[in-house]
């Protein structure tokens, strides 16, 4: 019986949920493999062409990829040739930047290319964190390993900027829907409500003058605020755009009052646990650091790791040339690493303390900004509909007397 590809979404015995596809006769026969390879199917379905093509516009391409690194492990440890690997994962890649790329690697491999340097010809998909575990991977000969490794990373990446998306997304909303709401009045409800109140005639309250001022000024000149806000945008990313401002911006953001301290732990949370992920691959202690330094978003941060890398290959110690740019606590935690020689695995531990320190103190701010975005924005509305009541008794109040 010919055998078929499904999709898979599963379970692991650790609770992580992992994406995949594999070739079975059946889907009863798919649940077994699954069930073999100790994972629990949550979702399990055939893979047609047209399915991958429809997936392929939702899914974003870290999201692609982290599906392509596992199903790469998958199939290796498998047994799988490489070639052959990358033949199936480039069929079935869910993002067409992926497939291309894939399709790539597959053509390099098979002219006798190393796996390593034709992914470095495509480093539009693949981050140079990634390059360094496959390097080592292909070095060491434990490539299923090091694409394991390399699934596990890029999942992890999804899931925190998941997270952060999650944290971020109903103040978001509640900033755009409040906002909306208050154009609405200005610019439609406020203006229809003056004309009649003109209609009327008599004295009106101080905050309806105040309230019938600002829409009147919103209406006229609300295309020059529009501007104004085209004009920032552009001019701050021109400034951003020269390296050294760049530089210096991201160095102020680091010394920011809570900011700076939670991208500093974010920055040294990726940075650390990209250096235990390198190091458990086999890669050199120096290649590790550089490997790791690549995955450092704010290059302020970057420059001073370039310096430590740097005096690390030149004989210095970890943690003499890491010393005040990492935490006190994650300081503490390699140099007890380097000396015990666990440096691996003690700097898993000093990355996900700082990223577990850096989320629970998103958390926080997120906590102290809804309510902050729920009084400013219901002040508002609140205004406008006092200064709205205040005009109607006003004018009732003048009628009688009349």
């Amino acid at each position: 019986m010919p055998e078929s590809t499904y999709r898979f979404r599963a379970a692991t015995p650790d609770g992580r949920l992992v994406d995949g596809v594999l070739a079975a006769a059946s889907e009863q026969a798919a649940l077994a493999s699954l069930e073999e390879r100790a994972l629990v199917p949550v979702e399990l379905h055939a893979a047609t062409a047209a399915t991958t093509a429809r997936r392929g516009t939702r899914s974003s391409q870290r999201a692609a990829l982290s599906v392509w690194a596992r199903t790469m492990a998958t199939l290796l440890a498998a047994g799988l040739p490489l070639d052959r690997a990358l033949t199936f994962v480039t069929a079935n890649a869910t993002h067409s930047a992926v497939a291309r790329a894939s399709m790539d690697l597959r053509d390099a491999v098979q002219r006798g290319d190393s796996l390593a340097a034709a992914m470095r010809q495509a480093s539009a998909v693949f981050s140079p964190v990634v390059i360094a575990m496959a390097a080592a991977g292909e070095e060491t000969g434990a490539l299923d390993a090091a694409f394991t490794r390399i699934a596990s990373y890029l999942e992890e990446q999804v899931a925190l900027r998941a997270r952060l998306r999650a944290a971020l997304s109903y103040p978001a909303l509640l900033a755009v829907v409040a906002s909306v709401a208050v154009l609405i009045l200005m610019l439609f409800v406020v203006p229809r409500f003056a004309a009649m109140l003109r209609e009327m005639g008599g004295t009106l309250p101080l905050s309806t003058r105040l309230l019938l001022g600002a829409s009147h000024a919103f209406v006229r000149w609300w295309w020059l605020g529009a501007l104004a806000t085209i004009g920032a945008i552009a001019g701050i990313r021109a400034w951003l755009a020269d390296p050294a401002r760049r530089e210096r911006w991201h160095a102020a953001r680091l010394h920011m009052p809570v900011i700076g301290s939670i991208e500093k732990n974010f920055e040294t949370g990726r940075f650390l646990r990209t250096l235990a992920m390198l190091l458990e691959s086999g890669a050199s202690v120096s290649g590790a650091l550089a490997g790791a330094r690549s995955a450092v978003m704010n290059t302020a941060l970057g420059s001073k790791l370039d310096q430590a890398v740097e005096d690390v290959r030149r004989g210095r110690t970890i943690a003499t040339a890491m010393a005040g740019t990492l935490p006190p606590l994650a300081l503490e935690l390699v140099t007890a690493g380097e000396e015990s020689g666990s440096l691996g695995e003690l700097a898993e531990q000093a990355g996900s303390t700082a990223e577990n320190e850096a989320q629970s103190a998103l958390r926080q701010i997120v906590a102290y900004v809804e309510p902050v975005l729920i009084l400013v924005f219901g002040t508002l509305v609140g205004f406008v509909a006092l200064a709205m009541l205040q005009a109607i008794y006003s004018v009732n109040a003048t009628t009688i007397i009349r």
